[in-house]
Order: structure tokens, then sequence, then C-alpha cells
């Protein structure tokens, strides 16, 4: 079997507390699980994780991917399981305390069979994954390589809260080495040193990424391929929790790149899909393939292209 997408990054069991809504304890998240579950629930079934796992959450975690239909994963057991309190103020800013740091994931982690996937995502939460493993996927796998870089950007201080850091010579290293690298627009100033999304995406794509993409909440997307830069709206909704909104994003980009979809398209849906993700809380939210493709052609004439920098 050749896997369409396989994710690379800690699962987490998160809490998550919002002006509109509260977990109800910790919940399963985390970049490569949220684009996995965005994949699936988009008709995608042949997709694999790697990840590290506590104990404490093993079989949780087991039973939670065969019921959302993830069946194939490499799990590596470490001494806790990661996760985060996420707690948002009315603005949509958050913090981030830490409740367990996982282990990390090392190149022969990753089964022989993964390296043959159609996509690999990477989607580390906090420095699970290394320059050493991007560089050991960049040249053994066929496979394009989506970037997720939160968890690259990202310390732990002293009172256990999240900060947002960079060894911007590491990530320009890294950035050249996969074929598509998504920030969120806090996180491509932290990389790049830009506030302007369209330079954040330029650089990127300067450095050696051939795309570029910056999310910016509900505001949409940029993208830079190297000769044009594209725009995108969101779909407009209530949000409820933004957590995942661009794992989510990730995925649905991913599924319509696997049709053979153009970047911008690819956008579209990707944002659209997106829109399901924060209108809910926690994992179950009921993204489908119908609903998305309804809210990609309701924003489908807000796409801009443009070669100048805006």
């Amino acid at each position: 079997m050749r896997y369409e997408v396989v994710a690379i990054g800690n699962p987490v069991y998160d809490i998550i507390v919002t002006p509109s809504a509260k977990s109800r304890g910790r919940i399963l998240s985390g970049c490569s699980i949220n684009a996995l579950l965005a994949l699936r629930k988009l008709g995608f079934s042949r997709l694999g994780l790697v990840g590290s796992i506590g104990r404490d959450y093993l079989e949780r975690l087991r039973t939670d991917l065969r019921r959302y239909g993830i069946n194939e994963f490499v799990l590596i057991i470490g001494n806790e399981t990661g996760g985060f309190e996420l707690v948002y103020n009315t603005k949509g800013d958050r913090t981030l305390k830490v409740l367990g740091v996982a282990g990390r994931i090392e190149e022969n982690d990753i089964p022989d069979e993964y390296l043959n996937a159609e996509y690999i995502l990477l989607g580390p939460i906090l420095q699970e994954i290394d320059i050493k493993v991007v560089e050991y996927l960049a040249t053994t796998s066929k496979a394009k390589l989506f970037l997720d870089p939160q968890g690259l950007l990202r310390i732990i201080d002293e009172q256990g809260i999240i900060r947002r850091v960079c060894d911007r010579d590491i990530l320009k290293k890294i950035t050249s080495m996969v074929d598509y690298i998504k920030p969120n627009e806090h996180e491509s100033k932290v990389l790049t040193g830009e506030d302007n999304p369209y330079l954040a995406a330029k650089k990127m794509v300067d450095w050696g990424a051939r795309i570029g993409i910056v999310t910016l909440a509900e505001r949409g997307s940029v993208a830079y391929d190297g000769d044009v830069f594209y725009r995108v709206q969101a779909y407009k909704t209530n949000a409820i929790d933004p957590t995942g909104a661009g794992d989510v994003y990730a995925g649905a980009f991913i599924a319509k790149k696997l049709e053979g979809a153009p970047l911008p398209e690819a956008m579209l849906f990707a944002s659209a899909a997106a829109s399901v993700m924060v209108e809910h809380i926690g994992p179950d939210f009921p993204l489908s393939y119908e609903e998305a493709r309804k809210r990609y052609i309701a924003i489908i004439d807000t796409l801009e292209i443009t070669d100048r920098l805006n």
C-alpha cells in the first residue's frame, strides 16, 4: 500500500478554554492529529502517523485513533503525554501552559514503508523533531514535504508557559528542504523577521521552499510560489475555538493537492475546511467534503493574484 499522507508529530491531549467554550477535560489534538482527522473526514484513508505518547494516555489514544478511522500508526512510548492548557482572551490571543512534554521522534522511528507516501506532513508540537529528521526525509523519501513549523518555534519558560523563539539559521536550512511551509502570521514574523505576510511568504521561498504560505486567521491566507502571490479570504463564520484551524487548513490543502488541484484552489478549499473547525471544540468537528466544497464556492471570488508585494 502506498500511503497518501503520513503525519509526523506528537499527539497531544489539551485543555482548551475560550470566552465561549471549554473542553471537558483533556481532549485529543495536535498538528499531526488534526490534519489527519481533516483528511479522513474528507474521504482519504491511506494515512499514517508517527508520534510519541506516554503510557498514561496510550490506550486512550489507540482507541481514539481507531474511532476516527486512523488505523495505521507508530507510537513511541515516552515518559509522559504532551499537552497544553490553551486559554484564549476576547481578542483571540492565547496562552499555552505546558501540561506534559512527550518524547522525541528520531529517523529510525519512521518505517520504511512510510517513506513512499505521496505527502509527509511535519507537524511538531514542541521540538520533537529536528533538522536531522527533515534531512533524512528530504534525502530518502520521494514524498512532498509539508512543514507546519509551529513546534520548532517554541520553548518553555520558567513559568511553564510557551514562548516563541527561532534559531533562524537552522530554520532557514530546514525550510530549504521542504516543498511547502505554512506558519501563521505570528510564527512567520518570528521565523522570517517580517511583519508583512507577503514578504514573509517570499522570504521562505527565497530560502528554498517551493511554496510559502502564511495563514491569517479570520483574514484568510497568503501564498507565494516564486512567481506570483495568492490571497484568499476566510469563510465568515462564528468562531467558537480557533485551536487546530491551521492544522485542518494543512490537511485540507494536501487533500486538494492529492487531487491535482492548483495552488489557489487548494488554498480556497483549505480555508473553507478550516472554517468548520473553528465552529466547534475538539476532534469531533463535522467536516465533510460536501460542506467544504459549499464553503469553497462561497469564497471563490475572494481570490487575488498579484506579482507585486502588498
